[in-house]
């Protein structure tokens, strides 16, 4: 079973830089590049929205336009993580996010749809003070 585990989320000021970073077990040496992860966010009384995402090899990434530019996802096969680094932070960025993960044969383009991720880290809640 494939358990996500996110960290990193803290307070931070509008303007601040968080890494957020997300740890798989239970996949078996050597196929962690099967996966097509993801970042999600969710703030109360909201469904949760796509951040961003990125192939199985790394090579393909995809975020929603409100982030573009300011953040960036990266994954570690060899260390099964994946992170999220975000810069220019702001207080609509104000969230809990979950990491998601997705065995599929498909190695392009990275998937936007919630709907499509097997398996979800439990969030870390990120806060932007203005």
């Amino acid at each position: 079973q494939v358990q996500l585990v996110e960290s990193g989320g803290d307070v931070v000021q509008a303007g601040g830089s968080l890494r957020l970073s997300c740890t798989a077990s239970g996949v078996p040496s050597g196929t962690f590049s099967r996966y097509a992860l993801g970042w999600f966010r969710q703030v109360p009384g909201k469904e949760r929205e796509f951040v961003a995402a990125i192939s199985r090899t790394g090579g393909s990434t995809d975020y929603e336009d409100s982030v573009k530019g300011r953040f960036t996802i990266s994954r570690d096969n060899a260390k099964k993580t994946v992170a999220l680094q975000m810069n220019s932070l702001e207080p609509e960025d104000t969230a809990v996010y979950f990491c998601s993960a997705r065995s599929t044969i498909i190695t392009v383009p990275p998937i936007r749809a919630r709907e499509e991720y097997t398996y979800w880290g439990q969030g870390t809640q990120v806060t932007v003070s203005s």
